[in-house]
């Protein structure tokens, strides 16, 4: 059984920093793409970031540019998504959520997801 297994979150000032972590298991994602997902309280999901297989080719939403940085580990099947120090903001408040496997960011859709962690960021 395929899991993906969310940690990092947590209660955060704004201005802090955070590193978000996605444990894959039951099956290796090295050669399927990656990515991180948000949902606000009353607000659709939207897509944060994604990382090709090989780590080589990433992509942001606007909102986040410049602030995340998306990494992945094959060896350990395992994804990050650092949310860097003086960057958090309060609209950043939302459950991430990890998904892995035909991550498309437009249709907000992929093959395989994880449960989520819950950010929030103080004012």
């Amino acid at each position: 059984q395929v899991q993906l297994v969310e940690s990092g979150g947590g209660l955060v000032q704004a201005g802090g920093s955070l590193r978000l972590s996605c444990a894959a298991s039951g099956r290796t994602f090295s050669s399927s793409s990656m990515g991180w997902f948000r949902q606000a309280p009353g607000k659709e999901r939207e897509f944060v970031a994604a990382i090709s297989w090989s780590g080589g080719s990433t992509d942001y939403a606007d909102s986040v540019k410049g602030r995340f940085t998306i990494a992945r580990h094959n060896a350990k099947n395992t994804m990050y998504l650092y949310l860097q120090r003086n960057s958090l903001k309060p609209e950043d408040t939302a459950v991430y959520y990890c998904a892995a496997g035909r991550v498309v960011a437009t249709t907000r859709r992929a093959d395989y997801w994880g449960q989520g962690t819950q950010v929030t960021v103080s004012s």
